[in-house]
């Protein structure tokens, strides 16, 4: 298998596969999806009671508008700043045994007192501010004049196999890629199915219809349908594919892709080892 990098940008990646098969390019998108792990917040410890501002000389009552567990699952989904070179998972922390230290947990504090909408950079990490989410507008929770909220949460490792909140990426799919053969004496020039293809990747130039840009055809075989049958057949390699994706912020395309490729190795390897048994 061969694989060439198209793309890396910071929070999408483009993949191009050759020499292969489908379960070996699907292989790696189920890894970029479930077994790269990520920094989530997993435990919230809400304050009770009133809160006193004495700035104001006012009092305000510790609730919100919405159940402290909705709250909690939306601190849950933020993405966090991770570094996976630094941060160890929970239950597999030496350090403290997996009680919770700086090598496994990172907590977070969040004050705020309405009348205001909570965002998602209200949430301040403790002693790391380089850790803040990765995006500060993400709405919470709206407060009115009498609310506050008092919260601490310890974000922690994880996976999107314990849970969705752990998912670095998002819209990982891949595509065959595309064959377009057109065949000159059949083709009658008439045009339809450059009318039809829905990304205009069809022209006509000296006479002649020709493909402008062959990677981004979808395979829809929309043209096929309208023009003079065996004129034009589409179909996708069973070898070559595009692979892409993206990120929520938390873990860059580029990391990403490392950690994928490096849960998938020690995969194949574990594989190996069982076969080898066998």
């Amino acid at each position: 298998m061969e694989i060439e990098i198209r793309e890396l940008k910071e929070r999408e990646g483009e993949l191009l596969f050759s020499e292969t098969n489908p379960p070996m390019v699907n292989a790696l998108r189920r890894v970029l999806i479930a077994d790269v792990p990520k920094l989530a917040i997993e435990d919230v410890e809400f304050h009770l009671g009133t809160i006193g501002d004495e700035e104001e000389d006012k009092e305000f009552e510790s609730s919100a508008p919405l159940f402290d567990e909705i709250i909690a699952h939306r601190l849950g989904m933020l993405p966090i700043p991770t570094d996976l070179d630094l941060l160890n998972f929970k239950d597999e922390c030496d350090e403290c045994g997996g009680e919770g230290c700086p090598n496994c947990t990172i907590i977070y504090s969040l004050n705020k007192k309405g009348p205001c909408t909570v965002y998602s950079g209200d949430l301040i990490p403790v002693g790391e501010t380089d850790l803040r989410p990765v995006d500060d507008l993400i709405p919470i929770v709206k407060l009115d004049e009498t609310q506050a909220l008092l919260i601490y949460a310890t974000a922690e490792l994880g996976t999107a196999k314990e849970h969705a909140k752990w998912q670095p990426t998002s819209g990982v799919a891949y595509k065959y890629y595309p064959e377009i053969e057109i065949d000159g004496e059949l083709c009658t020039e008439c045009g339809k199915c450059i009318e039809k293809c829905p990304v205009d990747i069809l022209k006509l130039e000296d006479e002649e219809l020709i493909v402008t840009e062959l990677e981004e055809c979808k395979l829809c075989k929309a043209c096929e349908d309208v023009c003079t049958p065996d004129a034009i057949e589409i179909k996708g390699r069973e070898d070559k594919f595009i692979l892409t994706y993206e990120t929520d912020g938390s873990l860059s395309s580029e990391d990403v892709l490392k950690e994928g490729l490096e849960r998938l190795r020690d995969k194949f390897a574990e594989i190996t080892e069982l076969a080898e048994e066998i």
